[in-house]
């Protein structure tokens, strides 16, 4: 496994680094914090580059990359970090789709995906919040031409600015099936939830009507095959998580090398170095394990395990970092214009997605067999 980004990767590299100079400045992302700049605002610079379709096949009108090459543009997006819907609709909806959807879904959807004119945002999670097949209580109800649906669907990445939701419901028994539903349609209310968390939303459902033809691939269970597409977008997420662990970190070291107590600067006082010792150990360890669950996913090997270690390292390190980032930052750490804040409310927005620390390490135990 060579870990070494090869010369396209520090190509787009370098264009997502462009991009955040020259789009998303930390000025500009305190502003979409602060809710002063909408973050829609952003989207065509994200288009443009391509990365909406880093994973969508050249002849569904996306790049056709690797898991490896979308590892590196994610990652460079969390250092920001960014937010908005590049990951919700250009990986894990993509994904979605190409796991669970028919050739003419993939068709009529995948493209719209990759050149940002269709923003989708996947609807699993409900207010008794899991990613289990059993957290799925909405039910779909049977219709002469197709389904209703009625329901909540609770903390959902990106579910404001989505233009189409694919929903998770309950088709009969212990079926789930997945259904692609205009965010604009009768019966659908979305809104945007307050608190700590970054973009997430509540997606009502009061009657929707869909046809037979909203249903993923026309299967009355799709969560195998959604899981499939759940577990590659996990490791992408890592990735994002680990760009911000990155960014945490540096602001960390700038700041305990500027930082001036008792006539010397504070990096040299021991339970400084502590916390910053803490926050590397978090980075590399999150940082190496995504790597190989990437490689693993794009060399075809058996990536279960892997990708279980590398999101519980991803998420439970950003979220620990942050505290020990805060710890060194004492006051300033708080004030928003500072931009610590920024990796604070992520870490905690993503803490839970795609399944929290203890859900990946019951994976990872089963799929050692432990």
């Amino acid at each position: 496994m060579d870990l070494l980004l090869n010369e396209q990767q520090r190509m787009l590299q370098s264009t997502i680094q462009d991009l955040l100079r020259r789009d998303f400045t930390k000025e500009t992302l305190v502003a979409i914090d602060a809710g002063s700049v909408d973050v829609a605002q952003g989207w065509p610079a994200l288009a443009s580059t391509g990365l909406l379709g880093s994973l969508v096949p050249e002849e569904h009108g996306g790049v056709g990359g690797s898991f490896g090459d979308a590892g590196v543009l994610f990652e460079e997006l969390g250092r920001g970090p960014v937010p908005g819907a590049h990951f919700s609709s250009g990986v894990f909806a993509a994904l979605v789709l190409q796991e669970c959807g028919s050739e003419e879904q993939q068709a009529a959807h995948l493209p719209a995906i990759a050149s940002g004119d269709e923003v989708f945002a996947v609807a699993v999670t409900e207010p008794e919040y899991g990613w289990e097949r059993s957290d799925v209580q909405l039910v779909a109800e049977r219709t002469s031409n197709g389904y209703t649906l009625s329901g909540v669907k609770l903390h959902i990445p990106d579910a404001v600015q989505a233009t189409h939701l694919l929903v998770a419901a309950r088709t009969g028994g212990e079926a789930v099936g997945l259904f692609i539903v205009p965010a604009d349609a009768p019966g659908v209310a979305c809104r945007t939830l307050s608190g700590l968390s970054t973009g997430l939303g509540e997606v009502l459902l009061d009657g929707v009507a869909v046809g037979e033809d909203a249903l993923l691939g026309g299967a009355s269970d799709a969560w195998d095959a959604f899981e499939r597409a759940m577990l590659k977008a996990t490791a992408v997420l890592s990735a994002y998580q680990v760009g911000g662990l990155e960014s945490v970190f540096q602001m960390c070291l700038e700041y305990s090398r500027t930082r001036r107590q008792f006539q010397q600067p504070i990096g040299r006082f021991q339970r400084v170095q502590d916390h910053i010792i803490d926050i590397v150990n978090h980075l590399d360890a999150a940082r190496w394990t995504t790597y190989e669950a990437l490689w693993k996913l794009d060399t075809g090997r058996p990536a279960e395990s892997g990708v279980h270690m590398a999101a519980a390292l991803a998420s439970e390190g950003y979220y620990l970092a942050c505290n020990a980032a805060h710890d060194v930052h004492a006051g300033v750490g708080i004030v928003r214009e500072y931009g610590l804040t920024l990796h604070t409310r992520m870490s905690r927005t993503l803490y839970h997605h795609l399944g929290s620390p203890r859900y990946h390490r019951r994976r990872l135990a089963g799929a050692l067999g432990l």
